[in-house]
C-alpha cells in the first residue's frame, strides 16, 4: 500500500460517498484509476465495507458502556455467543484480569442492566465489570498514516 492508497482511504473515511472524480482530483488520480485503486482496496479487504456513521443518541442509543467480561474458561469459541446480543456493537478478546471487553450501546441503564444479566447466561462467564461513558469528547477512523504535521 502507497501513499495514495493512505491518502484515498483517509477520503473515504471522512465520506464515503465522495465521488471517484473528486477522490481522484484529491489524490492526483483521473477518476477511472481512483475508482480502479479503491476497487482493489476492496478486493484485498482494506476497505471492509462502506457505512454510515450514525449518531446513537439520535436513534434513542444513548447509554455507552464497556464492560470487562471475566470467565472461568476460554472464551475464543464463544463469539456467537455474544453476538446474539445485539446491544452489543463490538467485541474483543483481550489479556489481562478479563477475557472479553465488550461494547455496549443501550436505550437506558435498565436496558444495560439487562444486558448485564445476558452475558452471565453464556457459557463461561463468571462476573462483568461495566464502565459507563458519561461524555466522549472524540472517536477516530483508523489512522492512515496521513495525519500529523503537515499530513492534512
Amino acid at each position: 500500500m502507497d501513499d495514495i492508497d493512505r491518502k484515498l482511504i483517509a477520503a473515504l473515511q471522512r465520506d464515503a460517498t465522495t465521488a471517484y472524480a473528486a477522490l481522484g482530483k484529491e489524490v492526483g488520480l483521473s477518476t477511472g484509476a481512483a475508482h480502479e485503486r479503491v476497487r482493489k482496496l476492496r478486493e484485498r479487504g482494506v476497505v471492509r465495507r462502506t457505512t454510515v456513521d450514525v449518531d446513537p443518541a439520535a436513534l434513542g442509543q444513548g447509554v455507552l458502556a464497556y464492560v470487562m467480561v471475566e470467565s472461568s474458561a476460554w472464551m475464543g469459541d464463544s463469539a456467537d455467543s455474544f453476538a446474539a446480543i445485539p446491544e452489543i456493537v463490538e467485541a474483543h478478546i483481550i489479556a489481562g484480569s478479563a477475557s472479553v471487553l465488550v461494547k455496549v450501546r443501550s436505550a437506558t441503564t435498565e436496558q444495560l442492566q439487562d444486558v448485564l444479566r445476558r452475558l452471565y447466561a453464556i457459557d463461561g462467564v463468571s462476573g462483568t465489570q461495566a464502565t459507563v461513558v458519561l461524555e466522549t469528547f472524540f472517536e477516530r477512523p483508523v489512522p492512515t498514516g496521513t495525519e500529523g504535521p503537515g499530513n492534512g
